[in-house]
């Protein structure tokens, strides 16, 4: 009978297992089942970490039973999961099935890159989002506040890293950058770290050291060279920027959970040419906290922070208080987020419908007036 009590000790903990994971399981308990987290998931099949006496060890197995065609409840990686380890095979070379899925605490979500209204999960039960952005491109803050916004609604909290620091310039050139993604990224951790020449690493990995991360970020990010870094040895291919355009190539094909040499775990994935947003408002309040502040001072409580008479929003533009490529991309990131929700949500499509009919009256309205009388 597996023991839901294990020791701080037990290389299980070390995976994130803890009282409330246990308090979860424990309906399973007594049944022969076990459990397990998701280290890698590949076509309807998963390796698995099991405890194994006073170790631990690695099955695959099948997902058959916990099936669905729902995306928010596909097993994924980080996922806790009871493991039959003995029945129930369905094919060949397989350790046991996935019986369910034990509770989640954070899920990363993101638009899927189909056209149709659905989510899909990044990583699971994740206590840090590491979102990995190079310095040997121009920094785009608009995608450091797509990403931080994601991270802020998955439950996780979100870490900024400036990767391939070595190439941003001397002599201040990290210091200048470090102060601008701090400025898309209200209360989120900026640091400046290079694989190359192991600046900012120890700072990153103390703060990483017993949780589970996930390290996101796009194509050429340099995220599996810092994945290296951060677990010591060389496990992630690493492929080479194409000169011709700068860009990178997906060298993580898979999400995959590995564990850190200081404690915790990380969880790799592949490069993201895309991320959607999902229902992130608020996430996008958080990432935002500046330009909402600043709406609370406005005369009119549904100010539209466009012409309207009393609005802060624009007065702090005007001022230079706040930047205008923040307030449009604050606009942008809305617009996008009430997009992905209508399509789920009837009340808010025709709230939205409305407002674009009104929009569409006043605009009539107004030409009409500039043109005057007509004889």
């Amino acid at each position: 009978m597996f023991d839901l009590n294990l020791t701080a000790a037990h290389p299980f903990t070390g995976y994130g297992w803890d009282d409330g994971f246990a308090e979860s399981f424990t309906p399973y308990a007594g049944q022969g089942l076990v459990p397990g987290r998701i280290v890698r998931v590949d076509r309807g099949r998963v390796d698995v970490v099991v405890p194994d006496g006073e170790g631990i060890r690695t099955l695959l197995a099948d997902t058959a039973l916990v099936a669905t065609s729902d995306p928010m409840r596909v097993p994924c990686t980080g996922d806790w999961a009871v493991i039959d380890p003995e029945n129930g095979l369905t094919g060949d070379h397989l350790d046991g099935v996935v019986r369910a899925l034990l509770p989640r605490r954070t899920a990363f979500l993101r638009s899927a890159s189909s056209k149709r209204s659905e989510g899909q999960i990044l990583a699971a039960n994740v206590d840090h989002a590491v979102i990995a952005v190079s310095l040997a491109d121009a920094l785009d803050l608009g995608r450091i506040e797509r990403f931080v916004s994601l991270a802020w609604e998955s439950g996780a909290q979100p870490l900024v890293a400036l990767t391939k620091a070595d190439l941003a310039g001397e002599p201040d050139g990290p210091a200048y950058l470090v102060a601008d993604a701090e400025s898309a990224a209200p209360g989120v951790q900026v640091l400046a770290v290079s694989s190359a020449t192991g600046d900012g690493l120890d700072v990153l990995s103390a703060v990483l050291a017993g949780g589970t991360s996930v390290l996101l970020g796009q194509s050429g990010a340099g995220k599996s060279t810092l994945a290296n870094a951060l677990l010591g040895e060389e496990v992630q291919l690493v492929q080479a920027i194409r000169d011709r355009d700068g860009k990178g190539r997906h060298t993580t094909t898979t999400r995959d959970l590995r564990a850190l040499p200081g404690g915790g775990v990380l969880i790799d994935t592949p490069g993201l040419r895309g991320v959607g947003m999902w229902d992130a408002g608020t996430g996008l309040a958080r990432t935002f906290s500046d330009v909402e502040s600043l709406a609370e001072e406005c005369r009119f409580h549904d100010c539209a922070h466009e012409a309207e008479p009393g609005c802060a929003v624009q007065e702090a533009v005007e001022s230079g208080e706040l930047p205008v490529r923040r307030l449009e991309s604050y606009r942008k990131l809305l617009r996008e987020n009430q997009r992905i929700v209508a399509k789920t949500d009837a009340r808010l499509r025709a709230e939205i419908r409305r407002d674009w009919k009104q929009k569409q009256a006043l605009g009539r309205h107004m030409m009409e007036r500039k043109r005057g009388p007509q004889r």
